[in-house]
C-alpha cells in the first residue's frame, strides 16, 4: 500500500486529495481546494475522510505552488508518517505530442514548454507546480493525467477543421477538455453506461461529448477551452469574423483579446456573473438580462445534444454532470423539455431532488446526474502507471 497525491489545477483555484492505494483501489485519505488564488479574499480547505475540517484559512496565496506548500507544511504535522509514493497532476493541455497520460520526465517537460502557445492561460501553472512538486518531494514520481487524452479516439472528421493542411500540420484542430471528468463518470457508471451517451460537463467551464460505447466521438470544446457551448466567462463558438472585428475595432491586440474572451464574456457579460446560482435567484425576481442568460445558454446545450444524436445514430443516455449540471434542477429541465422528441422525459420530484436517475420510467433515453471525480481518475491513472 502507498499514498498518493492527486493535484487539479484550475485558473485560480486548486484542487488536491491524498489517497491510500492498493490493490482494491484508491479511497481518499485527506482532500481539500483553495480558492481565489492571487486575491486578497483566498480561502484554502482541508477535510479529512470523514469531510471534516481539519483546517481551513482565508488567505492570500499568490500562486498555486505556495498553496501546495502549506498543504504539504500541514500534512506533514497532521500524519508525519504518511509517505507519498506518486503524485499525479491534472495538465489541461498536451498540445498535438502528448495525447496520453504518462510520467513526467523531462522530454515531456520540454514538450510542454514547447506547447505551451496550445494554452498559454494553462500550461505555465501546471509546469509551476510540478517544479514546486519536484522541490517537495525529490525523486517521487509525478504523472502528468491530460484533459485532452479522453479525446484522442475522435474521428477526423470530427477533429478536422475546415482549414488549409498546413495548419493542421502544426496542431490547429479540435482537441477537446473535460477529459478527467468525462473519463470519470464513464468509469463510474460501468455496465450502467448506455451504448450512444451524451454526457454535459456544466459549470464555470462547460463541455458536452458524444461518447460511443465509452469513447468519445465528438466534442464542442475545440482548439482551446474556449470554444463550444456558453460558459461562465468564455463566450463559447464565435463566427470567425467576430474575433477580426474586435480587434480591427474595438483596440484590441492578441492578448487582450484571449483576456476578454476567457474572463469577460459568457454569462459574466449577459447577466453580469458567472455564478447560476445568482443568475438563478435573479432570472427569480424578473431579471430580463439573467432570463436571458439562462435561455442563452439551455439553448446551446440542447442544440449540441440534439446534434450528436445525429453524430450517434440515436440517443440511449444523457448525464449531467459539473456544478451547474449536478444541481440546477432548474437548467436541466430547460434543457430537457427541448429534447423530448429524443424519448426525454423527466420525472419532477426526481429532478428536483437532483436524484441520481431524473428520468421517467417509460422513458426511451435514460438521464442520470453523476458527480466528476477528477481527483480520484488522476490517482487511478497515477496508481496504474506506477504500476506499469
Amino acid at each position: 500500500m502507498g499514498t498518493i497525491l492527486a493535484v487539479n489545477s484550475g485558473s485560480s483555484t486548486l484542487k488536491f486529495a491524498f489517497y491510500s492505494n492498493s490493490t482494491d483501489g484508491q479511497t481518499v485519505l485527506f482532500d481539500g481546494n483553495a480558492d481565489g488564488i492571487g486575491n486578497d479574499g483566498g480561502t484554502m480547505v482541508i477535510r479529512d475522510s470523514h469531510g471534516a475540517r481539519v483546517d481551513a484559512a482565508r488567505s492570500r496565496y499568490d500562486s498555486q505552488p505556495q498553496v501546495l506548500e502549506h498543504v504539504v507544511e500541514h500534512m506533514r504535522k497532521l500524519a508525519p508518517s504518511m509517505v507519498v509514493d506518486a503524485v499525479g497532476h491534472r495538465v489541461v493541455h498536451g498540445g498535438p505530442e502528448l495525447t496520453t497520460h504518462q510520467r513526467i520526465t523531462p522530454e515531456v517537460i520540454r514538450a510542454l514548454e514547447r506547447n505551451v502557445q496550445f494554452a498559454p492561460l494553462h500550461i505555465p501553472p501546471s509546469l509551476a507546480l510540478i517544479r514546486a512538486t519536484e522541490e517537495i518531494y525529490p525523486g517521487t514520481p509525478q504523472f502528468a493525467c491530460f484533459d485532452t487524452a479522453f479525446h484522442r479516439t475522435l474521428p477526423e472528421a470530427a477533429f478536422r477543421y475546415a482549414l488549409p493542411a498546413r495548419f493542421s500540420q502544426h496542431g490547429v484542430r479540435r482537441y477537446g477538455f473535460h477529459g478527467l471528468s468525462y473519463e470519470s463518470i464513464v468509469r463510474t457508471l460501468g455496465a450502467a453506461l448506455k451504448p450512444r451517451t451524451v454526457i454535459a460537463h456544466l459549470g464555470s467551464g462547460s463541455s458536452v461529448t458524444a461518447v460511443l460505447d465509452g469513447k468519445s466521438v465528438d466534442t464542442s470544446m475545440g482548439l482551446t477551452p474556449t470554444g463550444g457551448i456558453p460558459m461562465g466567462s468564455r463566450p463559447g463558438d464565435l463566427d470567425p469574423g467576430v474575433a477580426i472585428f474586435l480587434m480591427r475595432n474595438g483596440d484590441l491586440n492578441p492578448d487582450h483579446l484571449e483576456r476578454m474572451l476567457n474572463h469577460e464574456c459568457g454569462l459574466r457579460a449577459l447577466a453580469g456573473t458567472s455564478d447560476m446560482r445568482v443568475i438563478e435567484s435573479q432570472a427569480d425576481e424578473g431579471a430580463s438580462d439573467a432570463l436571458l442568460a439562462i435561455e442563452i445558454f439551455c439553448r446551446s446545450i440542447a442544440k449540441t445534444i440534439a446534434s450528436y444524436a445525429s453524430v450517434l445514430g440515436g440517443l440511449d443516455m444523457l448525464v449531467f454532470a459539473g456544478g451547474i449540471g449536478e444541481h440546477s434542477s432548474r437548467v436541466r429541465s430547460n434543457v430537457c423539455n427541448r429534447l423530448a422528441f429524443l424519448g426525454i422525459e423527466l420525472d419532477p420530484a426526481c429532478n428536483a431532488a437532483s436524484a441520481p436517475l431524473i428520468s421517467t420510467p417509460a422513458r426511451r433515453c435514460v438521464v442520470r446526474i453523476v458527480a466528476s471525480r477528477e481527483e480520484e481518475q488522476i490517482a487511478h491513472h497515477a496508481a496504474c502507471l506506477l504500476g506499469a
